[in-house]
């Protein structure tokens, strides 16, 4: 179904409120006039082809690169996000598709990498337990604390990234491509994983090309295209408007595939 606005259900107030963010790189436009809200307790999927503007709008959020022209309100009030420390200090925190992790070290280590609770002097036994506690409360499937990170599934590691952005105690976290070349058994666990992010009531901003993944876990589902908004869906909106949208074709494989089933069940004749 194809939401005519960008209401925010449940509150009045989104915890997150973009509009009319552009970006411009020189003569290129990635982005324009960009209208998104997110709020607490809600997943929103950001899905568009390859150049759509979605990398871009996430490193606007992050921080990493500053609008043209546009404002970002969040829980109400303007704010500047001139760097990515700004960002962390807002409440907002990223887990990019590579996840920054370093193989060679453990666990809890990854965890707590760059906010360490005493740098000089490292207390080993507090930060064990605020990673055993965090990681309980998001019940990962992690083998030991102390295991070194690149002995790790993908989806495990995956669920090291974010409950490192957890620990930061954000407001709105973003997931770039958290299923990408994960197994289906890792891609179960990680979607798990952002419904119990969402249960935290958390804001969620997810990443994704895989439309059965966005379904399983989107309250709403945004469309880019070519830097601009395309529509806002959804879960229940058939992969024929999702594909339009994404793509600006009403025809397409998905269309005829529809057409012919439609045809086939009309007609009493068998699918081909």
């Amino acid at each position: 179904m194809l939401i005519e606005n960008n209401p925010a259900p449940g509150t009045a107030q989104p915890l997150l409120r973009l509009r009319k963010i552009s970006k411009h790189f020189g003569a290129v436009s990635a982005l324009t006039d960009i209208d998104l809200e997110v709020n607490a307790g809600e997943v929103v999927a950001l899905v568009g082809d390859n150049g759509a503007g979605k990398s871009t709008l996430v490193k606007v959020l992050a921080g990493v690169h500053q609008p043209s022209s546009g404002t970002i309100e969040f829980a109400g009030q303007p704010v500047t996000l001139e760097s990515p420390g700004k960002a962390l200090e807002y409440g907002i925190a990223t887990v990019f598709q590579d996840l920054a992790l370093c193989e060679n070290l453990d666990v809890v280590a990854n965890l707590f990498l760059g906010h360490e609770l005493a740098p000089w002097q490292l207390d080993e036994v507090t930060m064990e337990v605020r990673a055993w506690t965090l990681l309980r409360e998001l019940a990962a499937r992690i083998p030991s604390l102390r295991e070194p990170v690149a002995s790790l599934s993908g989806g495990q590691r995956q669920t090291v990234a974010i409950a490192r952005s957890l620990l930061l105690n954000p407001q709105i976290i973003m997931l770039d491509e958290p299923t990408a070349a994960l197994g289906v058994a890792q891609t179960a666990e990680v979607l798990n994983l952002i419904e119990r992010v969402r249960a935290r009531g958390l804001g969620v901003i997810i990443i994704s090309h895989n439309m059965e993944d966005v379904r399983a876990v989107a309250d709403r589902i945004v469309v880019l295209r070519l830097g601009r908004n395309k529509g806002i869906f959804t879960p229940e909106a058939t992969n024929q408007d999702l594909v339009a949208a994404i793509t600006g074709a009403t025809e397409n494989a998905v269309s005829r595939r529809v057409e012919r089933k439609l045809h086939a069940t009309v007609h009493g004749e068998p699918d081909r």
